[in-house]
């Protein structure tokens, strides 16, 4: 049988959720049936390091998504793909003209990754790319939340979207969350304090500002440290707000981190305050090193991940009060009952255990043929 060729298009293989999904898509490929190629513009990117030796990585010669359309569509040409699968808006638009530009017969999968609009501009700009996403073979989305959106501001028909969930390589994780040589913030958690963790970018999107608020309130009742990690414009702003409020010595910026895991694993719990997100892979990645975690419901991954609550407590996007409420009742359970809740949140991350949900990728793959 001959092997699929399949392109994956991305910006770079940088830090965030979209890379480490497909970081976990090309690994768990089974290469007796696909052959990955994974293409990127000219960025250095966190992951690259994390690519199985057999993966062919290009760099194109540029750093402007407008000037790679050419660039890629040679690829698919050359190089006889069969398929060119991408992520996020932009990206998704520049594969499908360049797959349109290579005159060859590979098909489009593209995959939208968050609930994006709410502006009348926002919206318009959408609709635009929903006219584009019309010419892909398949499109797929994340969750059921980002589903709805596509159809709601997309306009793109419900029959064309499949829902796939985000892979978890909860095997790896679990190794990772291990390898204490990679802790290097020991002396942060050599205390007697509770230990709340979160990791994501500095950027309006994820609201830190509520959660150091809530975090504020959580330590007047229950002595705490917040550790942060993640890089972005907002650290100042973020490190003044905390010096605002008398917390600045008890919440710690640690930057990106190669292997958050081993972070998570040592704290007691993790908080994500997300505006939107679109399906949150963090929380599953938290999950899978059993730590407790307490989510806003943002707009739509969270409340899927945790099932409705069911894995994790949900407050209401922007609502310190309510979010230091949950935080406060995860952190002043009884041993028993912590153990309880971590294991049962490990028990969910198997959910999206990365074999199972690649083979669904797959499957959408082997059917667009």
């Amino acid at each position: 049988m001959k092997k699929v060729n399949i392109v994956f298009f991305i910006y770079q293989m940088g830090a965030g959720g979209a890379a480490r999904t497909l970081l976990n898509i090309i690994n768990n490929l089974d290469r007796n049936k696909f052959s990955p190629i994974l293409v990127t513009l000219n960025y250095d990117g966190s992951y690259e390091h994390a690519l199985k030796d057999d993966v062919t990585l290009i760099k194109l010669d540029t750093k402007r998504l407008s000037r790679s359309i050419f660039k890629i569509a040679k690829i698919i040409r050359d190089r006889k793909v069969d398929i060119v699968f991408s992520t996020i808006p932009r990206v998704n638009t520049i594969a499908i003209l360049a797959k349109l530009a290579s005159f060859t017969k590979a098909k489009n999968v593209i995959r939208e990754a968050d609930n994006l609009g709410g502006t009348f501009k926002e919206n318009l700009q959408l609709l635009g790319f929903g006219l584009i996403y019309r010419l892909a073979n398949q499109i797929i989305s994340l969750s059921e939340g980002v589903k709805d959106n596509l159809v709601k501001r997309y306009k793109v028909p419900r029959k064309s979207i499949e829902v796939i969930y985000n892979p978890v390589d909860v095997d790896n994780i679990t190794n990772l969350a291990n390898q204490e040589e990679d802790f290097d913030h020991q002396s942060f958690f050599d205390t007697e304090d509770k230990m709340i963790i979160t990791a994501g970018r500095l950027v309006p999107q994820k609201d830190h500002h509520t959660m150091i608020r809530a975090f504020a309130k959580v330590n007047e009742h229950c002595p705490s440290q917040l550790v942060m990690l993640g890089e972005g414009y907002l650290y100042e702003e973020l490190k003044k707000l905390s010096n605002e409020l008398n917390i600045v010595e008890r919440v710690h910026f640690l930057g990106f981190q190669q292997n958050p895991y081993v972070y998570f694993r040592h704290a007691d719990l993790f908080v994500l305050s997300s505006k939107h997100e679109g399906f949150s892979h963090v929380i599953a990645e938290a999950l899978a090193t059993k730590t407790a975690v307490v989510s806003t419901n943002c707009r739509s991954g969270p409340s899927e991940v945790l099932d409705n609550g069911e894995y994790g407590l949900l407050s209401p996007v922007g609502d310190e009060e309510q979010l230091a409420e949950n935080m406060l009742s995860v952190l002043q359970a009884t041993p028993e009952k912590m153990n309880e809740i971590t294991e049962k949140g490990y028990e969910r991350a198997t959910f999206f255990r990365s074999n199972k949900i690649v083979r669904q990728y797959e499957q959408i793959f082997l059917d667009v043929l």
